[in-house]
């Protein structure tokens, strides 16, 4: 495994001096490590063979990402490992995602070991997909099984290339590619907390601020001991402390979550926590869901407006039936956020071209908006009161 400057030095040679595309992949340490950071990249290039990095030896690869910028990229669920990759200096101009093409092409399985299998004849080992890739030295079997996950991707990627060619859905991967690989990083997340899990339980906003003070304490003390949020403390307690609103840490050693393995001096800072929100004025309490910045949930569209509710279910029908036709997810046909955007505001006197229009202004690709613009138009006219 490369894990020194000079072992670095070496691997950026022998990829600039390679050929054709660069298989990449990352592992990281999920549900044991604060954050999404990589701790193992793997990347395999003909003419230059594979290679194994250590990202904690190496915790910059901006050299090889320059070496390889401009060559094309072939990555499994690219969007997963692009974050990290960016992270540590590594980003792509072009790219092709083999879990995508096989969305795309219509493969009811789209995990690496299962495309491998269905389109090249080879069994993948996947024993080791969830241990902790922060576990130093990292064991030979994980290694061996990181590598295979590079060993084949730029075969696979040829395969599906001739796959979606014969379905005449190329240019369509094509521009999803594109539009991955310009995309800017994601914005910070606003009100992460209102994310945990069994918030729907949370219903008074007093109960909201014991949520959004457990959180942060939470994610303070994660990230002070790198660790995964969910060891230091389970959505579960946070969402049943919330709930039960203790007036002590004798109150809060009972619920669960909270129970006899936590020690006397972590149960006050939590109820610590609980207290500053017991004692928040009401000017200070969050406010009952987060500022929509959209249309509302559809469960609600009937009461708001039947005329909107009417457009969607007609325009869900019309997706639904086309991405049926073209075999494919109807979500990679066209998200169905935008569809509801697009059905609660729709343009005035809808026709093909101004759907078009607000299509391209929610971000769909010109495939998409070729495909879908006609039938929403249409969805839109006939439910149009």
């Amino acid at each position: 495994m490369t894990a020194t400057g000079e072992a670095l030095a070496e691997v950026v040679a022998a990829f600039a001096a390679g050929r054709g595309p660069v298989a990449v992949d990352a592992e990281r340490a999920s549900g044991y490590r604060y954050g999404q950071r990589a701790y193992l990249v793997q990347l395999r290039r003909e003419g230059a063979g594979s290679v194994l990095i250590d990202p904690v030896g190496c915790p910059s690869l901006a050299a090889l990402g320059d070496v390889i910028c401009d060559t094309e990229w072939v990555l499994h669920a690219a969007t997963q490992d692009l974050p990290c990759l960016r992270d540590i200096g590594m980003l792509p101009t072009k790219l092709f995602d083999t879990e995508l093409a096989g969305r795309l092409a219509g493969f009811a399985r789209v995990g690496l070991g299962a495309m491998v299998e269905n389109v090249l004849g080879y069994a993948l080992e996947k024993g080791h997909s969830a241990v902790d890739w922060s576990t130093r030295p990292l064991p030979d079997p994980w290694l061996r099984y990181a590598a295979l996950d590079v060993e084949l991707l730029v075969d696979l990627r040829d395969a599906l290339e001739e796959e979606l060619d014969r379905q005449g859905k190329l240019e369509w991967a094509r521009q999803e590619f594109a539009a991955i690989a310009a995309a800017p990083p994601a914005p910070p997340r606003k009100d992460p907390w209102r994310r945990t899990s069994g918030m729907h339980k949370v219903r008074r906003r007093r109960q909201m601020a014991v949520v959004r003070e457990l959180w942060t304490l939470r994610d303070q003390v994660a990230q002070r001991r790198d660790v995964s949020p969910g060891k230091v403390l389970g959505d579960a307690a946070i969402i049943e402390a919330a709930l039960q609103l203790p007036p002590n840490a004798h109150a809060l050693a009972a619920l669960a979550g909270f129970g006899h393995r936590m020690g006397r001096r972590q149960l006050e800072q939590w109820q610590t926590a609980v207290d500053r929100a017991r004692a928040l004025p009401d000017s200070e309490l969050p406010q009952p869901g987060q500022p929509l910045n959209g249309p509302p949930p559809p469960r609600s569209w009937a009461d708001k407006d039947p005329a909107a509710a009417a457009r969607l279910s007609a325009a869900r029908a019309a997706v639904t039936t086309l991405a049926e036709q073209l075999n494919l997810p109807q979500e990679n046909l066209i998200t169905p956020d935008t569809v509801r955007r697009v059905c609660w505001e729709p343009p005035t006197g809808p026709t093909p071209e101004t759907v078009a229009e607000v299509l391209a202004g929610h971000g769909a690709r010109p495939w998409q908006i070729e495909l879908v613009s006609p039938l929403l138009a249409e969805a839109l006219q006939t439910n149009d009161s």
